[in-house]
């Protein structure tokens, strides 16, 4: 076991409640969860004071689409710490560059401008700036549920959740019910800048969109002058089994944002992709928007390796193949699969089973997180990475717990 930078469970506990978050210690005592993160590698995490160990099934919302510590992340941070650092947002970077022409190329060119971040909110933040600078408008319809993060505006389109205990929120903000097009188109009028889905809402317990509803809302969009903005920073990179969850339903949004995956687990990088238009609007004011973290030159250096292994042929192709030996294992369980791809939500009957299922399944040695918007289903996201012998045991372990 590698070496801890902490003497002992009890202090550590003790030390994180005391200066991190009192809050989290005394919810994970109450439900009987005690673990310090150490060693990890792959699927599998392991706790610093123990011989116990996860396979990781959350990823944390798809920060590790590829598993923990993945070898060609760290070769290439690795070899760009040899020469590199953060870098210069004021400055040309051939880093930058080299990582926005292959972001834009994952959407054949037509989102070609980009703009990089270091949080998932962040880049909504500007996705929401760069609509209103375009259009002229001060709305936002998002969905009820829905969640992009906990910045300003980000935190504005999000639920109410994380925004009430904090003050009112800002003007210009309407949310809807997701999958509701009708709703959608009644929300929707002359002062609407932009509709901002995510195309699977991970916290609203993963549901799949009606046949039609994202492709309605871009129609919708387009007809009442207002750009469309996908959030893919979970549904995105692979995830689904396409680069882009958009993709199936053969969309063409204004601006796509992602994250999470992009730093391969790494080093901390988001991104805006965005069309030509609404681009401009750093023309002739280049500096109206910066982030000093964002873009880092190492961060580039992680994310390009990200790209490297999810474009390698027969890689989505084995995204696909694992989600179909999922939903074959899960046949006949007490719970139906919600799926695309990779990107899974466990439905149960019962309000709340999916609370009961995270803890049933940690103590069997399976990390997974219950949607908090729907406790009834369980958040299911194992890596991209997953081997055929890891997936029969997770698949062994889930079956064996919640049947």
């Amino acid at each position: 076991m590698t070496r801890q930078p902490y003497p002992d469970e009890p202090s550590t506990q003790a030390a994180f409640a005391r200066h991190v978050s009192r809050g989290k210690v005394a919810f994970y005592e109450a439900h009987g969860i005690s673990m310090v993160m150490g060693d990890r590698a792959g699927a599998v995490f392991h706790d610093a004071f123990s011989d116990r160990a996860w396979f990781n099934c959350h990823c944390n919302g798809g920060v590790f689409n590829l598993g923990h510590r993945h070898p060609a992340v760290l070769a290439a941070v690795r070899a760009a710490l040899d020469e590199l650092d953060i870098g210069n947002h004021h400055l040309v970077s051939g880093h930058r560059a080299a990582l926005a022409a292959r972001l834009a190329a994952t959407t054949d060119g037509r989102l070609s401008g980009v703009v990089f971040g270091v949080s998932g909110g962040e880049s909504v933040d500007l996705a929401i700036k760069v609509v209103r600078a375009a259009t002229g408008r001060p709305g936002i319809v998002s969905a009820l549920g829905g969640y992009h993060g906990h910045t300003g505006l980000a935190l504005a389109a999000g639920d109410t959740r994380y925004r009430d205990p904090f003050g009112p929120n800002p003007p210009g903000f309407t949310q809807v019910r997701f999958d509701d097009l009708a709703a959608l188109e009644a929300a929707v009028d002359d002062t609407t800048a932009a509709v901002l889905l995510e195309p699977i809402p991970a916290t609203l317990g993963m549901p799949i969109a009606s046949p039609g509803y994202l492709a309605g809302a871009q129609e919708l969009c387009r007809a009442r002058g207002a750009r469309l903005i996908l959030d893919e920073v979970q549904t995105g990179l692979g995830r689904t089994g396409r680069i882009w969850c958009h993709q199936h339903d053969g969309l063409e949004p204004d601006v796509v944002v992602t994250g999470k995956g992009l730093s391969g687990g790494v080093y901390p990088i988001t991104a805006t992709l965005m069309t030509r238009e609404l681009h401009a609007c750093f023309d002739d004011r280049p500096f109206v928007h910066v982030s000093t973290f964002g873009g880092s030159e190492l961060g580039c250096a992680a994310a390009l390796a990200v790209l490297d292994v999810i474009e390698a042929p027969g890689f989505l192709e084995r995204v696909t193949a694992l989600s179909d030996r999922f939903t074959a294992g899960f046949a006949g369980a007490p719970f139906t699969v919600r799926r695309r791809g990779l990107m899974m939500g466990l439905g149960f009957a019962a309000d709340g089973a999916g609370m009961l299922a995270s803890k049933l399944l940690f103590d069997a040695g399976v990390f997974a997180v219950y949607a908090n918007h729907d406790p009834a289903v369980l958040q299911f996201l194992p890596p991209l990475t997953l081997s055929d012998v890891d997936a029969d045991e997770v698949i062994r372990r889930v079956r064996g717990v919640l049947s």
